[in-house]
């Protein structure tokens, strides 16, 4: 069975479940996962991870994203994309590039963000999109995000194109209503492209129709920021049996060897290392 992770540039009208399932079926197994869910309107960086390497899902999913988006003012959206129902029509707005900059440079680092109705979060075991689509009124939760940069590309006509990098859990959708209520107008997300995930850039992925059984996997020194630590024998059987360790190192993750062989692989924080992966 393969073992690594792929960099998909996703298409559009593709779910991000969509493209596993597709994978599934090219690289023959069942055990794949994607580390960031993309909306189908959504293209873009679908960092994919194959047979052991979901066990660095949760790794994955937590690194910093990057994208380029576009906002149509004039229209209110139900599922807070152009894909939705129209819920509200207002044309009556006068802004200027200085507005929109002036918002941008403004917009907090972190603040606490709604999470949008149609999304898969679940209250009480039931996904928001399903409440949604039964017209059940649920109170939306909210989550801590960290907006590192807002940066304003091209303002014309209707549309306002931005690139934004933002930390795991960012709704841009959200983020959009939000700059919206900013520049008291009504608006949408029009399109949305991750161009970064990590360090992985959506020039070094791959197009999904040209991904076959014998496409090469990166390995965890291609994903991770990796050293090596060499273990001695109390050590290793700490290791070999999934054990924290507590060792005066620099924060980060380290490939565990033993006589030259890669045994696991650890993430260090504060001198206390927690397993991530055995090879």
């Amino acid at each position: 069975m393969k073992n690594g992770v792929l960099i998909i540039n996703k298409p559009k009208d593709y779910t991000s479940r969509d493209v596993v399932n597709k994978l599934n079926h090219i690289l023959e197994t069942k055990k794949i996962g994607h580390t960031g869910t993309l909306d189908p309107l959504a293209t873009g960086v679908l960092v994919i991870a194959v047979g052991s390497y979901t066990k660095l899902v949760n790794e994955l999913t937590s690194l910093d994203k990057e994208y380029i988006a576009e906002i149509k003012l004039g229209i209110k959206t139900d599922t807070s994309d152009i894909t939705g129902n129209i819920l509200e029509e207002n044309n009556n707005y006068n802004i200027n590039k200085e507005d929109i900059l002036n918002v941008f440079n403004n917009f907090p680092k972190e603040y606490e963000q709604t999470v949008p109705a149609y999304s898969a979060v679940k209250i009480n075991g039931k996904k928001l999109y399903e409440y949604a689509r039964e017209h059940i009124k649920v109170e939306l939760p909210k989550r801590l995000v960290n907006i590192y940069s807002l940066e304003l590309l091209d303002f014309s006509n209707d549309i306002i194109k931005f690139k934004t990098k933002v930390s795991k859990g960012t709704y841009i959708r959200s983020l959009i209503e939000d700059i919206c209520i900013k520049l008291n107008v009504v608006g949408t997300m029009n399109s949305l492209v991750r161009t970064k995930q990590g360090k992985f850039s959506i020039e070094e992925s791959i197009n999904l129709d040209d991904i076959n059984s014998d496409v090469k996997l990166l390995t965890a020194r291609d994903v991770l920021d990796i050293k090596d630590y060499d273990l001695d024998d109390k050590l290793y059987k700490y290791v070999s049996n999934g054990n924290k360790l507590n060792i005066d190192i620099e924060d980060g993750y380290y490939n565990m060897l033993y006589n030259k062989d890669d045994v696991a692989i650890y993430k260090f924080t504060n001198n206390e290392g927690r397993l991530v992966m055995f090879y």
